[in-house]
């Protein structure tokens, strides 16, 4: 039968909520193989699912485990998402702000994608940092300091867990069915009462055009009806890597940075501050500017980097501990001019290379490691200036940064 339903979805046909059942609670079960699950994954990233299939997925996803009840927390709990992107440490910025607010934050977050990076590496870098908590844990510490992120707890959607490792390392991460499924298990499962989602779109995010984009978010929006659930969507570009820092530890470095109200004015800031302020207008049924304003007074007060240094301390964390690479290469501009363009996932590839992200499920990742950008599209820059840091271990082979950072 196994084979018969890889065959089938090869053919494009549609399976039924019984044959999606039994390959996949078989695959959980482990009488399913990691070869024949790869098969059935590639065949749907190639053929598509109906939206019938996507909510029976759905549904299979969240029945593999528990889901959280959060009524016993005060006031309406908003659950955020990203997509992934190169550079993406927004939940890293968005999560104690918001919860320094009022606004009780759980957050199971995910690692890496691809060239994408996850949120749950990122918090590795910090010396001590715990992601596996349990439902327990996770219910204590937010109704303590209010305020969790964690990876998926052992009980919450573990087949989506099992998948999303598997996708990694067998190139079926760009699948807009399998992105569906994924997120909304989790989320659904996490217990919130309304849901944000950050759809990327671009050279450096899992879609790479604008239908992808909104295929997805009408997608996400029909399952969140389905579990009476509202759920919201920004779609953002990725076609530069957000902020200044793409690699574990220079992303934390980079968001302590903008809840410290140090950072500069870019693409990373200000996307932050709207995911930020959306959370707060769902949550406390705000304008968007009184929102905005809130948030803004909670970075220049310092409420928001306190949480999350409380954030931190409660997960064991040790954020002097916090390190990068002290080998550097600098790269600098070829010629004189205006930047026009930085490539998003020229630069997600070679931060792989360098070993802060996996290529498959055994790798080991190297939080020290990692890129930052000294210049940003748009900036003038003169030739022989520096534009790029390169944190290394041992150096891979680098590409042309001419084809990276495109200068006229």
């Amino acid at each position: 039968m196994i084979v018969d339903i890889i065959n089938k979805k090869r053919n494009g046909q549609e399976l039924s909520y019984h044959e999606l059942d039994v390959f996949f609670n078989g695959y959980l079960d482990g009488k399913v193989k990691d070869y024949q699950m790869s098969s059935l994954l590639m065949a749907i990233c190639i053929q598509g699912m109906s939206d019938e299939e996507i909510f029976s997925l759905t549904k299979i996803f969240i029945d593999s485990g528990d889901v959280l009840d959060l009524s016993f927390l005060p006031g309406v709990t908003v659950d955020k998402h990203s997509t992934g992107g190169i550079g993406d440490k927004t939940t890293l910025v968005i999560a104690p702000i918001v919860a320094s607010l009022g606004i009780p934050v759980l957050k199971m977050s995910g690692r890496g994608l691809g060239y994408t990076g996850g949120t749950i590496d990122k918090l590795e870098s910090i010396p001590g940092f715990r992601i596996d908590l349990s439902d327990e844990e996770v219910m204590h510490q937010v109704e303590d300091i209010g305020i969790v992120i964690t990876g998926q707890t052992a009980s919450l959607a573990p087949m989506d867990k099992k998948i999303y490792a598997l996708r990694d390392v067998t190139g079926t991460v760009s699948s807009i069915p399998l992105i569906a499924s994924s997120i909304m298990s989790k989320k659904i499962a996490a217990g919130a009462d309304k849901i944000l989602i950050d759809i990327k779109v671009g050279n450096g995010a899992l879609l790479q055009t604008r239908e992808e984009a909104e295929k997805l978010s009408e997608l996400v929006i029909k399952i969140g009806k389905i579990y009476q659930k509202e759920v919201r969507t920004i779609v953002s570009d990725m076609n530069i890597p957000l902020g200044y820092c793409i690699g574990n530890s220079l992303e934390v470095l980079e968001a302590i940075k903008i809840l410290q109200g140090n950072e500069r004015d870019n693409n990373l800031t200000k996307l932050c501050i709207d995911l930020a302020s959306e959370m707060v207008c769902m949550s406390k049924g705000v304008t968007k500017q009184d929102a905005i304003d809130m948030i803004l007074d909670s970075i220049q007060s310092g409420i928001a980097y306190q949480k999350f240094l409380e954030l931190v301390q409660a997960q064991h964390g040790n954020i002097d501990l916090l390190s990068t690479s002290k080998k550097v290469k600098i790269i600098k501009a070829s010629q004189s001019g205006v930047i026009q363009s930085i490539s998003a996932i020229e630069l997600g590839k070679l931060s792989v290379s360098l070993g802060a992200g996996r290529t498959t499920m055994e790798d080991t990742i190297d939080y020290g490691v990692g890129l930052e950008l000294l210049k940003q599209v748009g900036d003038s820059v003169q030739k022989g200036q520096e534009i790029l840091k390169i944190y290394y271990r041992k150096l891979p082979s680098l590409p042309d940064f001419n084809h990276i950072f495109l200068i006229k």
